[in-house]
């Protein structure tokens, strides 16, 4: 099944709009495809206005998340996959949603890692 990431993302944000609140979105800049002004992270995370009224070229695809906004005066272009997108919530109330850490593959060709509870590896044990 695809990621429900993206569909949350889009959800949350309208349902913050639809209240008239102002949805931020919480990034993890070191993704590798966060594309954040470097200046402005802390913590290895950056807090955008992701506003009507902030942005603008506001787009949210299943595999992109970008939008212009201004920083310090300066229009700076912002893209990022879903999977950077750590929570989207309202400034106002703090209301929304923050999601769990994207699992990655810890195989190089691609097939799924078995994977038990807590993202150990089953085991199996002798039982006489």
């Amino acid at each position: 099944m695809t990621s429900n990431r993206p569909y949350l993302i889009r959800a949350l944000y309208e349902w913050i709009v639809d209240n008239g609140m102002t949805p931020h979105f919480m990034v993890d800049a070191n993704h590798p495809s966060a594309e954040v002004p470097p200046e402005y992270v802390e913590d290895g995370r950056i807090v955008l206005n992701a506003s009507p009224t902030a942005v603008s070229g506001l787009v949210m695809e299943n595999d992109l998340v970008g939008f212009s906004a201004r920083f310090g005066g300066v229009a700076r272009d912002i893209r990022m996959s879903p999977d950077a997108v750590l929570g989207v919530f309202a400034r106002e109330n703090g209301k929304g949603m923050l999601f769990p850490e994207v699992e990655t593959d810890d195989d190089p060709d691609g097939s799924p890692s078995p994977r038990g509870e807590g993202g150990k590896r089953p085991a199996l044990k002798v039982v006489k």
